[in-house]
């Protein structure tokens, strides 16, 4: 719905004058002729509204009347199918046929849309992880276009279901970007699986807007901090740097979140239910905070929930409590807490 309310106010952005035009012509022209039939006294039109649609017939050569004895009015039946021809020619007729045959538009339909959007975001790519970006922004209610190469891409469809414009074309040529409104956006995230063509992409949307925020996958982890620092990329995430946290975890059994880049460290939250033979038993949260590098963020004793509890709390087994910490600390307390 959203996205056809969008495209509906692009159509009448682009057709408003002739549709304008259309409106007087219409109520304009059946106002006169049923006060000229009032004048006339003839039998019809008998009211202005039957006077409206006499003249809308007459505009499509439809007037299904016989021709009037009065000459100013037969000269309606002459004007007006010469009047709604020109203002048809104008745009009118198209307008009706693109409001209600979009999908014959395609990529001219995703593209106007496209063009509606400010402030937003631009996803390149819609592999499995552009897919579950897009998703997620979905979810959280975020505005955002995305790019894609290859009109067969299976994830597409469903991406275009949830009325997001989706522009088909190769995201490494300045036309396809600025239709997709890189220029107005404030961010665009590039996770096309090709490293190079990601920094050319990422290198372009720089060119068309210097103020875009510029988030880019990139495989390998040396490569991400090196590109970082060279080409002022807001941010370059290394795919496998991001997933090995999440493998090593699942191995160790451990309940760990997504990982999230801060500042170049990645971090992650995890739960624990304190063992009466953990080793945080009987520490307080400062003293833990401090031996490893965490940060307890949550403790929940019983019914009773505490966000960000105070150094001064004493731990004791049956607490639950959430962690944000690196991969490695979290490994750590886990072995502890056993």
């Amino acid at each position: 719905m959203r996205l056809w309310l969008r495209d509906t106010r692009v159509l009448l952005r682009q057709f408003g004058g002739s549709l304008v035009a259309f409106g007087i012509a219409l109520i304009g022209g059946g106002t006169l002729y049923w006060a000229l039939g009032g004048v006339a006294q003839v039998q019809h039109p008998a009211t202005v509204q039957e006077g409206w649609y006499l003249v809308l017939l007459m505009m499509f050569l439809q007037a299904g009347e016989n021709l009037p004895a009065i000459w100013y009015l037969q000269l309606f039946y002459f004007f007006m199918p010469l009047l709604g021809l020109a203002i048809l020619s104008q745009g009118v007729a198209d307008f009706g046929v693109l409001l209600f045959n979009r999908r014959a538009r395609r990529e001219v339909w995703q593209v106007a849309v496209a063009k509606t959007y400010t402030n937003h975001i631009v996803i390149v790519g819609l592999g499995h992880l552009g897919f579950r970006t897009a998703r997620a922004l979905h979810q959280l209610g975020e505005d955002f276009v995305t790019i894609e190469l290859d009109p067969e891409a299976a994830l597409l469809t469903q991406v275009q279901s949830w009325d997001v414009p989706v522009i088909r074309g190769d995201a490494n040529k300045y036309e396809v970007l600025r239709q997709a409104g890189v220029d107005r956006a404030h961010t665009v995230v590039i996770v096309t699986s090709d490293d190079t063509l990601n920094l050319q992409i990422a290198i372009h949307a720089r060119a068309v807007n210097p103020n875009i925020r510029t988030i880019v996958r990139l495989f390998d982890d040396d490569f991400a901090r090196e590109v970082r620092q060279a080409f002022g990329i807001t941010a370059a995430y290394s795919a496998s740097a991001l997933a090995a946290p999440a493998f090593a975890a699942a191995a160790a059994d451990l309940d760990m979140g997504a990982p999230v880049h801060v500042h170049g460290r990645i971090l992650s939250m995890s739960h624990f239910t304190l063992t009466p033979a953990s080793l945080l038993v009987e520490r307080t949260v400062g003293e833990i905070e401090q031996l490893y590098d965490l940060s307890v963020v949550l403790l929940r004793r019983g019914e009773k929930a505490e966000l960000h509890p105070t150094d001064e709390v004493v731990l004791v087994a049956g607490d639950e409590i959430t962690v944000f910490a690196d991969a490695g600390t979290l490994h750590k307390v886990n072995r502890l807490n056993r």
